[in-house]
C-alpha cells in the first residue's frame, strides 16, 4: 500500500512514519485526500469538474507534493505526462483522458486534432493532446521527486529515462521558440504561460481577430462564475490563436502572438539548473547546463529587467518593446539562485510595495498590480492570488536569505489553503475561495510546505 492510500485510509492506533504524524482531520490528511480523490490511476487531474484531464505544469507541481506521500506515484505522474511528448520535443499542455466526454472540456481533443494536425511535429498517435505547451517546471519536479527516494529512483531507472525527454523539451524551447532572437523562449498563446487571462496579454491580443462566438461553446462557464472567468471577447481571441496554430501544423514562428515572459523563462532556467544536477547524478559533469542557465539569466536581465520599476516585464516580440503591466510573473525570477543581489533587493522591495502589498495589505502575492487599471480581485489571473506562485515566491525568498518573509508567506499559504478548502485561487485581500475547490496543486504544495518546514534545508536543492 503506498503512502497516499495509507494516509487516506481509516486511521488506526499504530503510528505512521510521517513527520509530523497525521491526525484525524489534519491539514496533512485533508490535502492527501484531495490528491487521492483527483487520482485517475496514472495521473492527477487538477479538479474533477473544471479540469478533468492531465495538465502539464499542474502535474509537475502535483508530483512535488506527491513525493511526500508516494515517491512511486510521483514518478508515475511525470512519466505519464512525458510519455505524451511530441517528436519535436514539446510537452503538450493537456493530455486527454479518452474516457471523459468531449463536451466536458473545451477545447476538446477534436478541436486540437493532435494526431493529424500535429503529425509533422511528431505528435503521438496513441494518445490525444493539445498542441501548445505550459511552463517548463518539469526538470525541477523530476529532480525533487528523485531526491525524495533516491534508492527507488535508481532502481527504476527514473532519471535515466527522464533525462533524454527533458533535454529534448529544453532543446525545443531554446531553439524552436527563440522567436525574438535574444535566447529567450517565447510563448505563442496566453494559455502557454499558465497565467491565462493576465492583463499582460491585453496589448498583443488586441491585434488578434476573435473567433465568432457561435463557433465554440465554453465548458468552463458550467463550473465557474462568468465574472471570475475570461470574457467572451478574450476567449474568442484565444480560440482564434489556437485555431490558426493548429491549421498551420503547429509550426512555430508564424503567429500573431509571441511574447517573452519572465516567469516562463525563469522556470526554464531553474529547470536547466535541475537538469545539470540530474546529469551529475547520471555521471556527467553538468557544467554545460549550469553555464547555459547562467547565459539565460543574463539574457533575462538584458531583455526583460526594468531597473526603474524594480521588476521584470513581458516583451511583445511582434509589437516590440516591454509590456508595461505589473504581474506576479515579473517577480518569479526571484527563484533563480544566481540573480545579482541588487536585482534581488529590488524585487523584494517591489513585492512588498503598494503594488503587491505582501506582508501588508496582502498575505499572498496577488497575480496583478493592486493599483493597475485592470485589477480585479476575483477574475482569473487579473488580481487573485494563486498557490503555485506563492510556493515559487516562498522558495525564492528563502533562496536569497529572506527567511522572515519566507516564513510568513509559508504560514499564509498553509492557513489560506486550509480555510479556502484548497481553492484554485483566492481573493488577495480576504482569502475568499474562487474557482474550483479541492484543487490539485494547492493540496500538493500544501503538503510540500508542511513537510519541508521553515527550519530544514530539506530537499530544496
Amino acid at each position: 500500500m503506498d503512502r497516499t492510500a495509507q494516509l487516506t485510509a481509516r486511521l488506526t492506533e499504530r503510528a505512521f512514519v510521517y513527520d509530523p504524524p497525521p491526525t484525524r482531520g489534519s491539514l496533512h490528511l485533508r490535502a492527501a485526500r484531495v490528491l487521492e480523490d483527483n487520482w485517475t490511476g496514472t495521473s492527477t487531474v487538477p479538479s474533477r469538474g473544471l479540469y478533468p484531464h492531465q495538465w502539464s505544469w499542474d502535474s509537475a507541481f502535483i508530483a512535488i507534493g506527491l513525493r511526500h506521500l508516494s515517491p512511486l506515484r510521483a514518478q508515475t505522474e511525470l512519466e505519464t505526462l512525458l510519455a505524451a511528448q511530441w517528436g519535436d520535443g514539446r510537452v503538450p499542455h493537456i493530455v486527454f483522458n479518452p474516457s471523459v466526454p468531449l463536451d466536458a472540456y473545451f477545447p476538446s481533443p477534436d478541436f486540437w486534432r493532435s494526431s493529424t494536425a500535429g503529425r509533422a511535429a511528431g505528435a503521438p498517435r496513441t494518445v490525444q493532446t493539445s498542441g501548445i505547451v505550459q511552463p517548463p517546471v518539469h526538470a525541477l519536479a523530476v529532480w525533487l521527486v528523485h531526491c525524495s527516494d533516491p534508492g527507488l529512483s535508481r532502481a527504476r531507472g527514473f532519471l535515466t529515462r527522464m533525462y533524454p525527454r527533458l533535454a529534448a523539451w529544453h532543446r525545443y524551447l531554446l531553439h524552436r521558440r527563440d522567436l525574438g532572437g535574444g535566447s529567450l523562449a517565447s510563448v505563442v498563446h496566453p494559455w502557454e504561460q499558465g497565467m491565462d487571462n493576465s492583463p499582460c496579454w491585453d496589448l498583443p491580443l488586441s491585434r488578434v481577430t476573435p473567433a465568432p462566438a457561435r463557433s465554440f461553446r465554453r465548458a468552463d462557464l458550467d463550473h465557474g462564475a462568468a465574472e471570475d472567468r475570461p470574457t467572451d471577447l478574450d476567449y474568442g481571441r484565444y480560440v482564434r490563436l489556437a485555431t490558426d496554430y493548429r491549421d498551420g501544423g503547429y509550426a512555430d514562428g508564424h503567429g500573431e502572438f509571441a511574447v517573452e515572459d519572465p516567469s516562463f523563462n525563469a522556470l526554464l532556467i531553474a529547470s536547466e539548473h535541475a537538469l545539470a544536477r540530474i546529469a551529475q547524478e547520471l555521471g556527467a559533469t553538468g557544467t554545460a547546463r549550469h553555464a547555459r542557465a547562467e547565459r539565460l539569466t543574463a539574457a533575462l536581465i538584458d531583455r526583460l529587467w526594468d531597473p526603474t520599476e524594480g521588476m521584470f516585464f513581458c516583451r511583445d516580440v511582434r509589437g516590440g518593446g516591454l509590456i508595461p503591466e505589473r504581474s506576479v510573473s515579473g517577480l518569479i525570477p526571484l527563484l533563480l539562485p544566481t540573480l545579482p543581489r541588487d536585482i534581488v533587493e529590488a524585487l523584494v522591495r517591489t513585492t512588498t510595495s503598494k503594488h503587491f502589498g505582501l506582508g501588508g495589505t496582502t498575505r499572498l502575492v496577488p497575480s496583478y498590480d493592486l493599483l493597475g487599471e485592470a485589477f480585479d480581485p476575483h477574475r482569473y489571473w487579473r488580481g487573485p492570488a494563486w498557490f503555485n506562485t506563492g510556493w515559487l515566491m516562498e522558495r525564492g525568498l528563502r533562496t536569497h536569505g529572506e527567511r522572515g518573509r519566507a516564513d510568513a508567506l509559508r504560514r499564509a499559504v498553509l492557513d489560506i489553503a486550509d480555510t479556502s478548502g484548497f481553492a484554485e485561487y483566492v481573493d488577495p485581500y480576504t482569502g475568499e475561495a474562487c474557482g474550483a475547490t479541492g484543487f490539485g496543486w494547492t493540496a500538493a504544495l500544501t503538503l510540500d510546505l508542511l513537510h519541508t518546514g521553515t527550519s530544514k534545508g530539506g530537499d530544496r536543492e
